[in-house]
């Protein structure tokens, strides 16, 4: 949820302003879809400023204002007014009850509720002056009647941008309404089914003709419910193999209505979201999905390794934990259309291109799942755009091959693909404990091989394996991985086998909202070509890798959504893809954060981190070079300038015990530090950890661990000396102030340049980032102009000094408001939080 009301630029108007929470949630992604989906001009739409309605039959002066109105026409009068969106209340309840006013105070016939994440529409019937409200499925589009919804020609469905809050609709209406079962397990089946209904009406509905799969106006529920199941009915006996006699839509009459009249209008086939995809986020709990690792791939990535994979006509194809076949399928309209265009230059007829595309379905795309509900979706979904259905097995891709089925065993084989593309499970809690699995890969045992075989291992490892065994030699893996693998030191030996059998040619960070608001963890998508294998007399060897070859590095900061997973418009993925294209035509001219290249032999202790080698910093270090001595901290240690140690823990039964302040790295900000009284320990703790903390005045302490506080510092001044600090803190001490002023070297260590360093060295650990031992590695920019650092030597004291008057006015101030007390103001020991 926002809090904090933030600039924004309306939609309609172009204008600036101010927003909360409600407007970039509900209001200004209404109007998009407005526009882009329902076709309304932006001159028939008023948001800001807000039209305003009576608030009262008799008022004049019209008070109440709605968040957005639409009208007839460009012409924005109350007789023109055809439609109101009331966003504000977050509740059903509350936002209909809100809204019937509106329309009963207007001339709207129309209203619309939106939360953001769900919607409810109505229209509204006056007959003999009296109001009734009826709840409909949808608004028509521009220029369509009321009458006329449900009435769609297949060339009239509309793309959509966003189907989530159409599904959260569908899942809070099921769960509140429908009769049998609400679990949604078992209403995400059924939800599967009535999508697979309207995929097939989509592909097998002429252009010109009214599609099935709608549902009227004022349509009775029971003969919409029975064209779906005469539908589905129809994707049964086509896809026998798919599904089976026992498969049915039981929901209830009521319910498969509401679902057809939320959907009938938009086209699942060219959605630019993936529909399966989009549904199963919103019914498969994320406890459930965060429990099996489960977190399904937004389009614009998959997208993006699909393109820069480049899969040809004739390649062979793997999702080894295809899900509900979000590769597979966008993979393969990728090859189509590259068939497609080829056979239409050759002027072939359109019945042999479609043979080609079904032989090409069939021959070269497999999928595996170890669901068995997973890998029946992805089959129908294949068999429905068009085939590939029989490559797609429910098996355990991590598991011996010889415990494969028959079939899958026939069709998939080792050392036989040029592709694969997956985004396999992954999770710190997700462990492969099974021996017999763990025997078959050599990063099943300790870190370098021998015979001790590990007590488990994380499924995101072995997939590594596994899918580098699946390809042929110069096959392309590429795979949505923690970003974790690629740069921490306690990973150092997946890198060394990966390095062992494959070339890394791209690795992309992805934002930490990628996956929200599901999970947090953080991600890259990478791109590795295995490397060829040589015959030398008896021998085989492995091709050795170019220290030359340049590696593609990104940066995504912005993914097309927020931590809350609703829709934005910055995304950088888009931008990444087309800055890669121009390095694979060998035109990448302009190096920044969203595409840049090291070489191979430029790659530091294995870290594949882009932002560790982001270009912009290094540029920026470099102006620096004639004004600056750039000296890291690792040569100022080795010249004994300054050291560095960490801090202890004390374990929580301490705290509390006794008025030594703890320092946590939470306690530390804007050069400042806070004393917690609640975190106290007692004198004893205190004097066992005095020698060993060694803490003495001008000490500068910065966080270590933690998220966005890593890098924040602090001075210890003579008063502050009587304190503990954790384990997570690093305490920074300059041993010769002639020759390197305490306080200059805190200026530099909070400069931008510092911070964007650091901000590049942090690397992510489990749930927390580090900068570890990388702090030696900082670049310090020491001004060689001696008036620069008196400058700012006497500006960071003029800070402290305004501090600790600060703090002394009030001290007098509290301790003189009872003077009847006699608390001396000027005893240092005595401390705000005696109070």
């Amino acid at each position: 949820m926002v809090n904090k009301r933030s600039k924004v630029t309306d939609y309609i108007s172009g204008k600036e302003i101010t927003a909360g929470p409600e407007e970039i949630e509900a209001v200004q992604p209404l109007l998009k879809q407005l526009v882009n989906d329902y076709n309304y001009p932006k001159n028939h739409i008023v948001a800001h400023p807000q039209w305003k309605v009576k608030s009262r039959p008799s008022d004049r002066t019209k008070q109440y204002p709605v968040d957005i109105a639409i009208f007839t026409g460009s012409k924005h009068t109350d007789d023109n007014l055809y439609a109101i969106a009331e966003c504000k209340r977050k509740t059903r309840k509350d936002g209909l009850a809100q809204l019937k006013i509106y329309l009963s105070l207007s001339n709207a016939k129309l209203g619309i509720w939106f939360n953001g994440k769900e919607y409810a529409f109505v229209h509204k019937i006056v007959k003999n002056n009296e109001i009734e409200f009826q709840n409909i499925s949808n608004i028509p589009l521009c220029g369509q009647r009321i009458e006329d919804l449900g009435l769609f020609k297949r060339k009239d469905l509309i793309k959509t941008n966003n189907l989530k809050p159409v599904f959260n609709t569908i899942r809070n209406y099921l769960a509140a309404n429908n009769i049998g079962s609400t679990l949604d397990s078992e209403l995400m089946i059924q939800l599967i089914n009535i999508i697979f209904c309207k995929i097939y009406d989509e592909r097998f509905t002429k252009m010109d003709s009214i599609v099935r799969f709608r549902a009227g106006l004022n349509e009775d529920a029971k003969s919409v419910a029975d064209r779906i199941k005469t539908i589905f009915q129809e994707v049964k006996q086509q896809y026998s193999d798919v599904f089976t006699v026992d498969d049915k839509i039981t929901l209830s009459e009521e319910s498969i209505a509401y679902i057809v009249g939320q959907l009938q209008q938009y086209c699942l086939i060219n959605a630019k979201r993936d529909a399966v995809g989009d549904a199963f986020e919103t019914f498969i709990s994320p406890s459930l999905r965060g429990g099996q690792g489960q977190f399904f791939t937004p389009r614009n990535v998959i997208n993006l390794l699909v393109h820069m994979t480049d899969p040809g006509i004739s390649s062979k194809i793997i999702d080894p934990a295809c899900g509900s076949g979000g590769f597979l399928i966008e993979s393969l309209r990728y090859v189509w259309h590259k068939e497609r265009v080829r056979d239409q230059e050759l002027n072939w007829p359109e019945a042999e291109i479609s043979a080609n595309e079904q032989k090409i379905a069939i021959s070269n795309f497999r999928g595996i799942d170890k669901e068995q509900f997973l890998a029946k979706t992805t089959k129908a979904y294949m068999a429905l755009l068009g085939d590939g259905r029989g490559g797609i097995y429910c098996e355990n891709s991590l598991d011996r091959l010889k415990n494969w089925s028959n079939n899958a065993q026939a069709n998939i084989q080792l050392g036989t693909f040029d592709l694969v593309l997956t985004n396999p499970p992954y999770g710190s809690k997700l462990k492969i404990n099974a021996r017999d699995i763990l025997r078959q890969y050599a990063l099943g045992y300790e870190k370098k091989r021998t015979d001790k075989l590990l007590k488990s291992q994380t499924p995101q490892v072995l997939f590594i394996e596994r899918s580098l065994e699946l390809l042929k030699p110069n096959g392309i893996l590429g795979i949505v991985a923690p970003e974790s693998m690629f740069c921490n030191p306690s990973h150092q030996y997946i890198m060394e086998y990966i390095e062992k059998h494959a070339e890394i040619e791209a690795i992309i960070s992805m934002p930490e909202d990628l996956f929200q608001p599901h999970t947090h963890a953080k991600t890259c998508v990478v791109i590795m070509r295995k490397l060829n294998v040589n015959k030398v007399g008896n021998k085989e060897v492995v091709e050795s890798i170019n220290p030359d070859d340049e590696i593609f590095m990104g940066i995504a900061n912005w993914c097309g959504h927020d931590s809350r997973g609703l829709e934005i418009p910055k995304d950088d993925i888009p931008k990444i893809q087309k800055q890669y294209e121009l390095f694979k035509a060998n035109k990448l001219n302009t190096y920044n954060s969203l595409g840049f290249t090291v070489r191979q032999k430029d790659i530091v202790n294995h870290i594949y981190l882009p932002k560790y080698y982001n270009p912009e910093i290094k540029n920026q270090i470099s102006s620096l070079m004639n004004g600056y001595d750039l000296v890291t901290i690792g040569d100022l240690k080795d010249k004994g300038l300054i050291s560095i140690s960490t801090g202890n823990e004390v374990g929580k039964l301490a705290y509390g015990t006794g008025n030594i302040p703890f320092i946590r790295t939470s306690d530390i900000a804007n050069w400042d530090i806070k004393i917690d009284p609640k975190q106290g320990i007692s004198e004893d703790i205190y004097e066992g950890l005095k020698e060993k903390q060694d803490i003495k005045p001008y000490d500068i302490l910065m966080v270590r661990d933690g998220t966005y506080l890593i890098g924040t510092c602090a001075m210890l001044l003579p008063d502050d000396v009587k304190i503990v600090y954790q384990s997570h803190i690093y305490k920074i001490r300059s041993n010769d102030f002639d020759k390197l002023d305490p306080y200059l070297l805190l200026g530099l260590l909070s400069s931008p340049i510092v911070k964007r360093q650091i901000r590049s060295k942090q690397f992510t650990q489990d749930i927390i980032d580090t900068l570890g031992g990388r702090i030696n590695e900082l670049i310090l920019p020491i001004p060689k102009d001696k008036k620069q650092q008196e400058n700012i030597i006497n500006n960071v004291k003029n800070v402290y000094k305004k501090k600790e008057e600060t703090k002394k006015l009030m001290r007098k101030i509290v301790t003189q408001s009872i003077p009847e007390l006699n608390i001396d103001s000027n005893n240092t020991s005595f401390t705000l939080t005696d109070l």
